[in-house]
């Protein structure tokens, strides 16, 4: 990185920290979490807290997301995109610090819980949080509906299923999502118009001796989609 102590415009500023917070969404057994974590240092220590780092000199705030992502559940090329930035001046009593919010989407299956277990972190359903720190509830509502907003024209809720699913995993992720019951007709005429889903020969009996064909998304039309988008308005509020 450039020595700027000799630039005149930079000496003698007021330095401030950049750091990243992540907000990472999983679901399981019919509920979205949201992975959270006592807080080590202080101010603030062992209040509960969104995922974060500060950024370090020779990454972007994208890479220090991917870094944090790594070093607590040990997955990578997951669903990322940055959110907002908060820059309250008092909004972190420890320093003046900007934040980068950050929400990832993970297959919840896939991490590693070990790893997880290690940094004191866990699940809890998003609508039963505990209070977090700073502005760190904020965080987690602009996330909340700016996910809402996405998966009506983006197929990006495919990033918390496994692999296999059943059409009533499917939609009980849309309903956790909006908080609210989704008419099944209309869910599954829906999702079957988009020609996304392929039926697989194998059925989930978990819940039924009958059991219900698990299904697996066609990950060429996938791809599409997540360029062009489409038309889920089925599901708006």
């Amino acid at each position: 990185m450039q020595n700027l102590e000799g630039n005149k415009w930079y000496r003698g500023r007021e330095r401030l920290f950049v750091a990243v917070d992540c907000v990472i969404f999983g679901f399981d057994q019919g509920v979205l979490k949201l992975l959270v974590f006592k807080r080590a240092v202080e101010p603030l220590k062992g209040e509960w807290s969104l995922i974060g780092s500060f950024i370090q000199e020779e990454e972007n705030a994208n890479e220090a997301a991917k870094r944090v992502l790594k070093e607590i559940t040990g997955l990578d090329d997951i669903f990322m995109e940055e959110l907002k930035t908060y820059s309250k001046v008092d909004r972190d009593p420890g320093a003046r610090c900007v934040s980068i919010s950050q929400y990832a989407l993970i297959k919840i299956e896939e991490y590693d819980k070990e790893l997880v277990e290690q940094h004191g972190a866990f699940w809890f359903a998003v609508d039963s949080l505990p209070s977090l720190v700073l502005d760190h509830n904020q965080m987690v509502v602009d996330a909340l509906e700016h996910l809402r907003h996405k998966v009506q024209f983006y197929p990006i809720g495919f990033e918390l299923l496994p692999h296999r699913f059943t059409i009533p995993q499917l939609q009980s992720l849309y309903e956790e999502i909006f908080q609210k019951k989704l008419d099944t007709r209309n869910f599954r005429k829906k999702f079957f118009s988009l020609d996304l889903l392929n039926k697989t020969t194998e059925k989930d009996k978990s819940s039924s001796k009958k059991g219900a064909y698990l299904y697996q998304f066609d990950l060429k039309k996938y791809n599409t989609l997540q360029q062009s988008g489409f038309n889920f308005l089925l599901l708006k509020k």
